[in-house]
């Protein structure tokens, strides 16, 4: 994903360096907030990434993030979306008796089942199991996040003037824990929604951002490949299922190339092969599964009756058959700009607009963030996490990012918040006027 300074015009504003305008960061004491509270939350984020837990099992994540929202004065509910956790803060109503604005923030806590090999001190402590996601650091910017508003609704509650939710959801790299919180009601009533992820290709201390898509829709594949079992010395008389697989997956490739459009990119990409039972009997039955990546929602809709079509084809041709299963993970999230200039205005006034990036192009990976946008304005920005060295790519067994990314992510989304809530603060005056 390639980057470049921020278009000016997308800027409503801003500061042009770190500073503060509107809502004063320093004169609301927020600086020396986040200075007195980051060894925590450092500890806080070893602590998870010491302790990772799968996807729809974060039931010890959940009670930590849980008794700190509480310690902080925020309303919790556990178990919403199964594992996951809400909490709210903030005026219910206005002082003339109307509703006040919801505006939420999202951010996700599951593990992958990955091998750790970072020889850091605290490294997972579950065999099979760890952070490399960096969802740890994600957990850990939201309750920065939540410890800052805490102090904002003590000392100056008229700047909390609106009704702020954290949803901190379970399973998302399975793509099913954002439906989940939906289910049970966590974005009813949302009126804004922010999320963040970090990026190993940003340098810490940066930011990225982007309007419109940011990330591409998901696909699952499945493919079962029949053919006919027999003798390894005699291929001829069998039909060999492990053969056509290997035509499928090769042949899948070439006719992506070849009969969809170069300006619209599709990615199908298999990460398990299952198939054949001795070494020298062919097998007759060999299972694919693989991932599938789209930005465009048209094609994505019309990609699985040409999937099916193209590996029938193939099998056939090879004297086999098949049986194609395709299952839509995620649609992509799409960036609402007015939300994304927020966010690009915060992170001039904190880090400066050398620090905030505009990301040219799209990511392949997905994010079920996008199923809580139903609806609801959000966006979502990147958060650097590369250190001196560089960083390892997402879900390696040795991504290590940068701590120092947890007070960026931590202040851009602090100050976005609030910057919107002024915002409303702002719009209700004028209409009362």
């Amino acid at each position: 994903m390639t980057s470049s300074p921020i278009p000016l015009q997308l800027l409503q504003g801003a500061a042009t360096g770190p500073g503060a305008a509107g809502v004063g960061w320093r004169e609301l004491g927020l600086e020396a907030e986040l200075a007195a509270a980051l060894p925590e939350l450092i500890q806080l984020r070893r602590h998870l990434h010491r302790h990772p837990e799968l996807s729809g099992h974060e039931q010890q994540t959940a009670a930590l993030v849980a008794g700190e929202l509480r310690r902080w004065g925020w309303e919790v509910r556990e178990g919403v979306g199964r594992t996951g956790v809400l909490a709210e803060l903030g005026p219910r109503q206005r002082p003339d008796g109307s509703p006040t604005p919801l505006v939420a923030l999202r951010v996700d806590m599951d593990a992958l089942p990955v091998e750790e090999r970072t020889g850091l001190d605290y490294a997972s402590a579950v065999q099979g199991l760890m952070h490399a996601c960096g969802h740890d650091m994600h957990s850990a910017v939201g309750l920065g996040v939540a410890r800052l508003l805490a102090a904002v609704a003590e000392r100056h509650p008229h700047c909390l003037s609106a009704r702020v939710r954290l949803l901190f959801q379970p399973a998302e790299e399975t793509a099913q824990g954002a439906g989940w919180m939906k289910a049970d009601g966590a974005t009813d009533g949302i009126d804004a929604l922010f999320g963040v992820h970090v990026f190993p290709s940003i340098a810490a201390g940066h930011i990225g951002v982007r309007c419109g898509s940011l990330t591409a829709a998901a696909g699952e594949l499945e493919i079962e490949v029949i053919g006919e079992s027999g003798h390894g010395a005699r291929p001829h008389q069998s039909t060999d299922a492990i053969w056509i697989a290997a035509r499928v997956v090769s042949g899948l490739q070439e006719a992506i190339s070849r009969r969809l459009d170069a300006l619209h990119p599709v990615v199908v990409s298999f990460g398990r092969i299952e198939g054949g039972k001795a070494f020298n009997v062919i097998a007759d039955h060999v299972r694919l599964l693989g991932t599938v990546r789209c930005l465009d929602l048209e094609l994505h809709d019309r990609l699985p009756v040409w999937i099916e079509d193209t590996v029938q084809a193939l099998c056939r041709g090879h004297g086999g058959e098949a049986r194609v299963r395709y299952r839509r993970i995620s649609p992509p999230v799409h960036n609402d700009p007015e939300l994304t200039a927020l966010v690009a205005e915060a992170g001039v006034e904190l880090l400066g607009a050398e620090r905030v990036q505009w990301l040219e192009q799209p990511s392949l990976g997905a994010e079920d963030f996008a199923e809580l946008l139903d609806g609801i304005r959000g966006t979502m920005f990147r958060l650097g996490v590369a250190g001196a060295e560089g960083c390892t790519p997402l879900h390696s067994n040795t991504f290590a990012p940068d701590e120092g990314a947890l007070e960026v992510g931590v202040k851009v989304l602090s100050l976005s918040l609030l910057r919107w809530m002024e915002r409303q603060r702002a719009g209700a005056a004028a209409s009362a006027a």
